[in-house]
C-alpha cells in the first residue's frame, strides 16, 4: 500500500511536465530540448536562446551523447520541440535515435536542425527524411565570389551575405529585413516535387558548393539559386521543421557582426541574423501562422438549431469562426479564399465564404436536388499557415409523398392531354351511338 501511494505521488508530480505538441487549448505551455555538441554553445549562441526564453519557452540543455536523455516518459512526450545543435554527433545518447526523432515529428512536434561542415551521417540522414539533401562531399561548403561578406582580409569567400528571402509575411514577419544574413556552412537542395519543403534563404546565382582548399577538377554538383541555405518543412500533421546548413548562423558573433555585401556600397551596423532567426523561430514554434476553427454551425434559413437531416431544395446557412495564434492571444483570421464544399463523392456545391473581418465566415445556399449522405467540408491550405480540415456529415432526404405540390405546373400539358383524350372519347361515343 505504501509503495502504491509513492507511485501515485510520483505520477502526480511528473505528469504535469509531460507535454503534447502545440495545443490550441494550452498554446503557451512549451518545453524545448536542446541537444549540443559542446556546452560552450550555450554561451556562444546565447542571444538566440535568450530570444526563445524571453518569449516564454523553457529550454532544457543536454549533451547529445548524454546517456540519460529521452523524449518520452510513460508513453507521453516530455518536450514540445527539439533543437539539434550537434552537427558532429554520430549517435545520440539515451533512447534517442533516428526513428525516435522521426516519430517525434510524426506526432506533431517541431524540430530545428543546424548542420555544419562537420555534419555526421546521422544528421544528414535526418535531413534526408525531412526532404532535404546536403552536398555529398563532406569537405564542400558554399562559396560565392560575388555575394560574399566584405571583410578586412580577402578570405576564401565562404562567409556569404545573402538577402534572397522567401516572400511570405507569415513566415518571416511583416517587418522588412533590410540587412543581409551572414551564412557560413554547407548547402542543400530540396526536392521540387515535395510541396511541403520551402526554401527560406537561398544562395545567389553565382554561388556554388565545393572544397575551398582544393582546385575544381569537375563542375560542382550544387550551383546557383538551386542551393538552399535555410529551408523549412510543414508536415501534413502541421509539425514544422527548420533545416540550416550553418551552426554559425545562430551564433552571437554573426548576430552582432557588421555586414557589407560585396558590390554594395551600403554598410549595415548589424547583420539580419537575429531578426531573421527570431521571426523564423516564431513561425517554427507556432507563434505565428497557426489556425484554429471553432463554432462550426449549419441550419435552415430562419432557424437556429442544427437539424438532424435536410430535405432536397432546403435553404441553409453555414458558418465557422477561424482564429490565428499571435504568440500571446488568438486574433481573428481575415482572408477571402476560405471555401466550403457540400460533398458526396464529389462536391455538389462549392462556395467561397464571406467574412465580417472579425473571424466569422458564413454563406448560404440551396441543398441540391439529390438525396444521400453529404458532408460539409472545409479544406484550407495556404502558404505558411497550418492546414484546416473540417468535416460534418449530414443526410439529405427526398420529398415525402405528401410534400409534393398538388399540381405541378410542368405537368400541365400532360393534364391537358389526358382531359382532351377523355373529351374526345366522349364525343366519339356520342357521335357513334346516335348518328344514322
Amino acid at each position: 500500500m505504501l509503495k502504491l501511494l509513492s507511485v501515485l505521488t510520483f505520477l502526480t508530480l511528473t505528469l504535469p511536465f509531460l507535454t503534447h505538441s502545440f495545443s490550441p487549448d494550452h498554446p503557451t505551455d512549451r518545453r524545448i530540448l536542446v541537444l549540443l555538441d559542446d556546452l560552450a554553445l550555450k554561451s556562444s549562441h546565447s542571444l538566440f536562446f535568450k530570444s526563445l526564453q524571453s518569449r516564454g519557452f523553457e529550454l532544457d540543455f543536454k549533451l547529445a551523447d548524454d546517456p540519460k536523455i529521452s523524449l518520452q516518459r510513460y508513453g507521453l512526450y516530455s518536450y514540445d520541440a527539439l533543437i539539434l545543435f550537434s552537427p558532429s554527433v554520430d549517435r545520440f545518447g539515451g533512447s534517442i535515435d533516428l526513428a525516435a526523432i522521426l516519430d517525434f515529428v510524426d506526432s506533431g512536434h517541431d524540430l530545428i536542425i543546424a548542420a555544419d561542415t562537420n555534419a555526421s551521417d546521422l544528421i544528414r540522414q535526418i535531413a534526408v527524411e525531412c526532404g532535404v539533401d546536403f552536398d555529398e562531399d563532406p569537405a564542400a561548403v558554399v562559396i560565392d565570389h560575388t555575394s560574399y561578406a566584405v571583410s578586412d582580409t580577402e578570405g576564401d569567400h565562404t562567409v556569404i551575405a545573402s538577402d534572397d528571402f522567401i516572400k511570405s509575411d507569415v513566415i518571416l514577419g511583416s517587418k522588412k529585413i533590410e540587412a543581409p544574413v551572414l551564412f557560413q556552412g554547407i548547402g542543400h537542395t530540396v526536392n521540387s516535387e515535395n510541396s511541403l519543403v520551402l526554401k527560406v534563404l537561398s544562395a545567389s546565382p553565382s554561388a556554388y558548393s565545393a572544397n575551398p582548399k582544393s582546385k575544381l577538377s569537375n563542375p560542382p554538383s550544387l550551383t546557383g539559386s538551386a542551393i538552399s541555405l535555410v529551408s523549412v518543412v510543414q508536415a501534413r500533421n502541421n509539425a514544422r521543421v527548420l533545416i540550416s546548413g550553418s551552426l554559425s548562423l545562430f551564433s552571437n558573433r554573426f548576430f552582432r557582426s557588421k555586414v557589407q555585401k560585396a558590390g554594395s556600397p551600403k554598410k549595415h551596423e548589424k547583420s539580419a541574423n537575429e531578426q531573421f532567426l527570431t521571426e523564423l523561430s516564431k513561425w517554427v514554434f507556432h507563434e505565428r501562422g497557426h489556425l484554429k476553427a471553432v463554432n462550426v454551425r449549419h441550419h435552415k434559413v430562419g432557424e437556429a438549431d442544427e437539424p438532424a437531416i435536410y430535405r432536397i431544395n432546403d435553404d441553409l446557412e453555414y458558418s465557422v469562426e477561424i482564429y490565428e495564434w499571435h504568440g500571446k492571444s488568438w486574433e481573428p483570421y481575415v482572408a477571402d479564399d476560405v471555401q466550403v464544399q457540400f460533398y458526396m463523392m464529389s462536391p455538389y456545391v462549392l462556395k467561397t465564404l464571406s467574412t465580417d473581418q472579425k473571424g466569422s465566415y458564413f454563406t448560404a445556399f440551396k441543398v441540391p436536388d439529390v438525396y444521400g449522405v453529404f458532408q460539409f467540408k472545409v479544406e484550407y491550405q495556404r502558404l505558411g499557415y497550418t492546414s484546416l480540415s473540417l468535416s460534418k456529415q449530414i443526410p439529405v432526404r427526398p420529398f415525402r409523398h405528401n410534400e409534393y405540390e398538388r399540381f405541378i405546373p410542368a405537368a400541365y400539358p400532360y393534364y391537358g392531354a389526358a382531359f382532351s383524350m377523355m373529351a374526345g372519347f366522349f364525343i366519339f361515343t356520342v357521335v357513334h351511338l346516335y348518328s344514322k
